[in-house]
C-alpha cells in the first residue's frame, strides 16, 4: 500500500491564516501549489533541505517562506537573481532557488535575470508563466498573449501598441553561460510529471556545481483568466503552448564549475594596490562610537569623496561604517548629499534621516537639512558659501570659511577636507592620525596628497580659533 505524506521541506500548516489552518493562500486551480509540492519533494529526495535558501520576491508566491521549511529570503520586486548571486558568492554549499513570476522576472527583473544567466551563476530559477499579473488583479504581463484581454488591455494586447510577448527561454538560451533551460506546462498528469523531472534535473545540476539552470513553467491562473480550473488547463494546451512551445532549449553537459566565491585580496595586497607604505601601524584605541553624519553641497565640492573618506577612517579604527550617496539631477553643479553612519555596533540601515552632525558646504544644504539635525547636535557650515546664520539654538554651530581658506592656498578643491577636519576635531569620534594616514590612500592622483594634508593643517588651525 502506498503511503503519501507531506514533504519534510514543507511546514505542517500555513500559519499566515492562523494556527491550525490547513488551507493555502492560493486560488482554486492555481498552479503555484503544484509547483511548490514538486520542489519540496525534490528537496527531500536530494537531501538538501538544510542547505536550501528559497528566494521569493513580489508576486503570488511572495509568501513562500510560510510554506518552505528552508532558509528563506523575501526579495524586492525582480531582484531575486541579484540576491541569489550574493548568497551564492558567500555560501559555497548553499542550494539557491529563485522562484519568480512572469511580471517579476520578465518585467521589472529583466536585467537581473539576464545578467545572472550570462554570468552562469550556479543557481536554479523556477519561472512561473501564467501570462498575467496574478497578485495585483490581472493586468497585462510581459508574457501576455496577443489579443489576450486583461485589466489593462481590455481590447486585447496588440503587437503595435504593447509589442509581442517575451519568450524568456528562447532569449536566455542564446547566452553562452547557462547550462540548462527548459519549458514545461501544467496541462495534465503527463505535463506535471515532465515538470517534476525538470525541477529535479535543474536542482541536481546546481548540487553538482555545474552552473545556471532555469525551468519555465506554464501555469494556470483560473481566477484572473475567468475560467474554471479544467478550462484553464485546456487554454494552456490550445493557446499558450503554440506561443510558448515546450521543450529543452539548452542542455550542456559539463564538469563542475569553480566556486562562486571570488578570491579576496589580503591586507598586504590591498596596501600595495592602494600605494600604502609597508607598515600597517596600530589601530587607534577609540571609545564607543555612534555617529550619524549628513554631508551636503554642490556636485563637484567633494561631498561624496569626503563621506567615503570619513567611512574609511571609521573602518580603519575598527568600527562599522556605511556610506549612502544621493545625487541631484546633475553630477556636477547639482545638489548632492551623503549619509555616513559610524558605529561600534552592527548597522541595520544606511539611511541618515536624523543626523547628529551636518556638514553643509552651501546654502541650499543648510536650508534642506538644518531642521533634521538632532537636538544637541552639531552643524559645521562653510561660511564662504552659506550667507545666513543658522536658526537653530539647540545645536552647536561652527561657521568655517573653508572655501575661502582653500582658495587662498591655491587648492579650492580641498575645502571638503577642511570641513571634515573641523568636524572630527569637534566631535572627537576619530583621530587626526587616522585621517592623515587614510587620506593619501583615498586619492586617485598622488600629487594631491601634499595639498590635501595641508588642508588638514588649515582645518586644525580654523578649529583652534573657534572653540
Amino acid at each position: 500500500m502506498a503511503v503519501h505524506e507531506k514533504p519534510k521541506a514543507f511546514y505542517d500548516t500555513f500559519e499566515r491564516k492562523g494556527p491550525g489552518q490547513k488551507v493555502t493562500h492560493y486560488c482554486p486551480g492555481c498552479g503555484h501549489g503544484t509547483v511548490h509540492k514538486l520542489i519540496a519533494e525534490a528537496i527531500d529526495d536530494l537531501g538538501i533541505q538544510d542547505r536550501t535558501v528559497f528566494l521569493s520576491p513580489v508576486g503570488c508566491a511572495a509568501f513562500a517562506y510560510y510554506y518552505f521549511d528552508t532558509g528563506n529570503v523575501a526579495c524586492a520586486h525582480g531582484r531575486a537573481p541579484a540576491v541569489a548571486t550574493g548568497i551564492r558568492r558567500n555560501l559555497d554549499d548553499a542550494v539557491v532557488i529563485s522562484y519568480q513570476g512572469d511580471g517579476d522576472l520578465a518585467g521589472i527583473g529583466t536585467a537581473e535575470i539576464v545578467h545572472a544567466a550570462n554570468r552562469g551563476e550556479n543557481l536554479t530559477v523556477f519561472f512561473i508563466n501564467n501570462a498575467i499579473y496574478g497578485m495585483t488583479g490581472g493586468q497585462m504581463a510581459p508574457t501576455t498573449l496577443l489579443s489576450q484581454v486583461t485589466m489593462t488591455t481590455p481590447l486585447g494586447r496588440t503587437r503595435e501598441r504593447e509589442g509581442p510577448p517575451i519568450r524568456i527561454c528562447e532569449m536566455l538560451s542564446q547566452l553562452e553561460a547557462p547550462v540548462y533551460i527548459e519549458r514545461v506546462a501544467l496541462t495534465d498528469a503527463k505535463g506535471v510529471l515532465k515538470t517534476r523531472a525538470a525541477v529535479r534535473k535543474a536542482l541536481r545540476i546546481q548540487v553538482e556545481g555545474r552552473g545556471f539552470s532555469l525551468v519555465e513553467i506554464l501555469s494556470p491562473c483560473p481566477v484572473n483568466w475567468r475560467m474554471s480550473p479544467a478550462e484553464s488547463r485546456k487554454w494552456i494546451e490550445e493557446t499558450m503552448i503554440p506561443v510558448f512551445p515546450l521543450g529543452v532549449f539548452k542542455d550542456v553537459p559539463g564538469q563542475k564549475r569553480a566556486s562562486g566565491r571570488l578570491p579576496l585580496l589580503g591586507d598586504a595586497e590591498l596596501r600595495e594596490l592602494l600605494g600604502a607604505d609597508g607598515e600597517e601601524g596600530p589601530v587607534t584605541e577609540i571609545s564607543e562610537i555612534d555617529e550619524k553624519v549628513k554631508l551636503s553641497g554642490f556636485g563637484g565640492q567633494g561631498v561624496m569623496s569626503a563621506g567615503i573618506l570619513l567611512a574609511n577612517c571609521a573602518i580603519r579604527e575598527g568600527h562599522n561604517a556605511t556610506w549612502l550617496p544621493s545625487y541631484g539631477p546633475e553630477m556636477r553643479g547639482g545638489t548632492a548629499n551623503a549619509g555616513v553612519i559610524m558605529s561600534s555596533d552592527p548597522i541595520g540601515s544606511p539611511v541618515v534621516d536624523r543626523p547628529n552632525a551636518l556638514i553643509a558646504m552651501n546654502g541650499p544644504s543648510l536650508d534642506a537639512f538644518e531642521s533634521t539635525v538632532q537636538p544637541d547636535g552639531l552643524i559645521v557650515a562653510d561660511s564662504t558659501m552659506v550667507k545666513r546664520a543658522v536658526g537653530r539654538t539647540d545645536v552647536k554651530v561652527l561657521m568655517i570659511p573653508a572655501t575661502e581658506t582653500a582658495a587662498s592656498e591655491g587648492f579650492v578643491r580641498g575645502a571638503n577636507v577642511i570641513m571634515l577636519t573641523v568636524y572630527l576635531l569637534e566631535s572627537g569620534c576619530l583621530s587626526m592620525e587616522t585621517l592623515k594616514r587614510i587620506l593619501p590612500l583615498s586619492l586617485t592622483r598622488a600629487e594631491y596628497a601634499a595639498p590635501n594634508l595641508r588642508m588638514i593643517e588649515r582645518g586644525m588651525e580654523l578649529h583652534a580659533g573657534r572653540v
